[in-house]
């Protein structure tokens, strides 16, 4: 069994009480089973472990037990990642953090930065400057309509259609 959480696929969710150790490398997250539906009440990631009393021991079970309304109503996914390393789980847990904001993950600053940037849009009047999203080359003015201007890339042949202004 498995579960979509934003582009990653879950293992489980499986009851927490069900969970044997070891894992290793993993992002996991704590859910709450409400009829057929899961919440995601806290996600977290780990190295390994081996500690049958791995997730009993953490500072936030409290939290996970109050907010399901049982241990029994506790359930764990994870997502394997045996060749990553800290910073590649870290990312995608953050992901899941400012995407979900889990309930029991406590003192977490959401205002993570994105790991893209945004272009501002290029210069309408300055198009042959404009670098052709596809490969990098430049893009030319191929034909100005009345209130279109159609560019396109001298290598790889893309097209866009921006409006005049």
């Amino acid at each position: 069994m498995s579960i979509q959480i934003l582009q990653y696929e879950f293992l489980g969710p499986i009851k927490l009480q069900e969970w044997g150790p070891s894992m290793e490398k993993v992002v996991y997250l704590i859910m709450s089973r409400q009829k057929d539906s899961f919440n995601i009440i806290y996600a977290g990631d780990c190295e390994q472990t081996s500690d049958e009393k791995f997730f009993t021991s953490n500072s936030s079970f409290k939290c996970w037990t109050e907010k399901s309304g049982s241990e029994k109503s506790l359930y764990l996914a994870i997502l394997p990642l045996f060749e990553s390393g800290n910073d590649e789980r870290k990312k995608i847990l953050d992901k899941i953090l400012v995407h979900y904001r889990p309930i029991c993950n406590l003192g977490i600053n959401y205002d993570v930065k994105p790991d893209y940037k945004i272009r501002s849009k290029p210069d309408l009047q300055n198009t042959s400057k404009t670098p052709c999203p596809c490969c990098g080359s430049e893009m030319k003015v191929d034909k100005v309509l009345e209130t279109t201007t159609i560019i396109r890339c001298i290598e790889c042949g893309l097209s866009d259609t921006r409006l005049n202004s």
